[in-house]
């Protein structure tokens, strides 16, 4: 299979020629290496890749026989390295595969390698001294997002048409957003984060996928949906299948507009502009848009320091755990300066600071689902701003303590993470460009717990109306020269 003919398939077109007998899995694979090889020494988005294992029986489902890629994080694949994006994990193995890595096998998918995260999934820029920095296919000189930066330069890249993702506080739209991917970060719950964790901080982190359409996305979460026995969250199952809900009509929507960010930050104009271009869209398409402003249950302070507190202490007992487990000591030796911070941070945060920042968990969810209850759908800018040049997000990171490193985290990036602290489920549709620059701007659209299906009915409208698949970035795997491509 060329290049050039792999890349014109996303995942569901793929797994379709295996069915049909007109490519085998093996073939795939191989082009996907090639893909790879080619796009990788610029973005640098895969840490390692390895030969195709997995034999899926064509046409057993809707993905059966497509590449895939995982993230250094958050997934275990037995006998493969997990180092989490740290010298303090680095050459770390896993034993078994988790529960996740268990479904994505019997989904029928190829895994083939790993992807770049930033170190401990602790920013929302991918640029880890383990790896080195990921690179945005649409301009090299800036940064992919995160943390599943190297899951979005991949797939924008051609790479491959999806591969996993997860999602603390925008970790799977953020790099959707920047690269010009669709990503949907499920409800809490919705996918189990076990058996080594019951949850991941605290609630806030899901698993999911970045994918260049709409039905690969659906069809993932399709195969990895469901609880697993002691998950201690469970969502409601869907009535129909996800990937069904993408051909629906999504009827007419109440869809408030919320275009400043959560505790001031100024949007960027081009976001600014884009989001006026997609609320005309909406109306074009028979939906209703206001203007809304939606409380968060906490001043931003508050919400701040909450989210601080519950991420540093969590983060304090994965180092720990990880040090004691490796031999490895707990300094600038095997810690990145934020990841440090935080450490120190963490381990001062009290048994009742930390319940408190619960309570304040419980706030922010009451008052979203109280704006649910009148509205289908909030839309706001997946971010503020444009992708950040490579080093800008990290400058002087080394003079933060671990209150400042999410303060920084929340200040870039204020429209996410609220969905992450209320568990309901939120998707970053590329449905739009900056005119000077072309790179991509992502809207995220926001739903009431459970409701995925109202995001993907609406997310394949939109896809239909303003097709994106077809935009390529400057590094993309197809452009070789037709000898080459052989």
């Amino acid at each position: 299979m060329r290049v050039s003919e792999y890349v014109r398939h996303d995942a569901v077109g793929l797994a379709e020629l295996v069915a049909r007998g007109e490519v085998t899995p093996a073939e795939v694979a191989a082009a996907a290496h090639e893909a790879v090889r080619r796009v990788n020494p610029r973005i640098n988005a895969v840490v390692e890749t390895w030969p195709a294992e997995d034999r899926p029986v064509p046409g057993s489902t809707p993905l059966a026989g497509a590449p895939f890629l995982i993230k250094d994080f958050g997934v275990a694949m037995e006998g493969r390295r997990s180092e989490l994006g740290s010298r303090l994990a680095a050459g770390h193995v896993a034993r078994s595969d988790s529960h996740l890595m268990r479904r994505l096998r019997r989904a029928g998918l190829v895994t083939l390698g790993r992807t770049a995260t930033p170190e401990l999934a602790y920013s929302i820029t991918t640029e880890p001294v383990l790896y080195g920095p990921t690179r945005n296919p649409w301009d090299p000189r800036r940064g992919a997002g995160g943390s599943s930066g190297g899951a979005g330069a991949a797939v924008a890249a051609g790479a491959v048409p999806l591969a996993h993702a997860t999602d603390a506080a925008g970790s799977l739209r953020i790099p959707a957003a920047y690269n010009g991917l669709f990503g949907l970060k499920p409800t809490r719950g919705r996918v189990s984060m076990g058996p080594a964790l019951d949850e991941g901080f605290n609630g806030l982190a899901v698993q999911g996928g970045v994918s260049r359409t709409v039905r690969d996305s659906a069809a993932l979460l399709d195969l990895i949906r469901g609880p697993e026995p002691g998950d201690p969250y469970f969502a409601e199952q869907p009535s129909r299948a996800y990937a069904e809900e993408v051909t629906r009509p999504p009827g007419a929507l109440r869809i408030g507009v919320l275009a400043r960010p959560w505790g001031g930050r100024r949007t960027a104009t081009p976001v600014a502009d884009a989001l006026e271009r997609t609320v005309r869209l909406l109306e074009s398409l028979g939906h209703r848009t206001e203007e809304v402003t939606v409380g968060l249950g906490a001043d931003w302070e508050e919400f701040v320091l909450a989210n601080a507190r519950l991420s540093t202490a969590n983060m304090a007992a994965t180092v720990d755990d990880l040090a004691a487990a490796l031999g490895r000591p707990v300094d600038s030796s095997s810690l990145e300066p934020a990841t440090l911070a935080a450490h120190r941070y963490g381990q001062r945060v009290s048994g009742p600071q930390f319940v408190a920042a619960l309570t304040i968990r419980n706030r922010v969810a009451r008052s979203l689902a109280r704006y649910f209850s009148t509205h289908d759908l909030l839309l706001t800018p997946t971010l503020p701003e444009l992708p950040p040049r490579l080093g800008a997000y990290g400058e002087g990171e080394e003079t933060l303590d671990g209150l400042g490193w999410i303060a920084r985290l929340n200040d870039r990036s204020p429209f996410t993470m609220a969905f992450n602290v209320a568990g309901t489920p939120a998707m970053s549709v590329p449905l739009t460009a900056d005119i000077g620059t072309g790179l991509p701007i992502g809207m995220q659209f926001a739903a009431g717990y459970g409701r995925e299906d109202l995001l993907f009915r609406l997310a394949g409208q939109l896809e239909r109306a303003q097709p994106w698949s077809g935009r390529t970035p400057d590094v993309w795997a197809g452009d070789v020269p037709a000898a080459e491509d052989s």
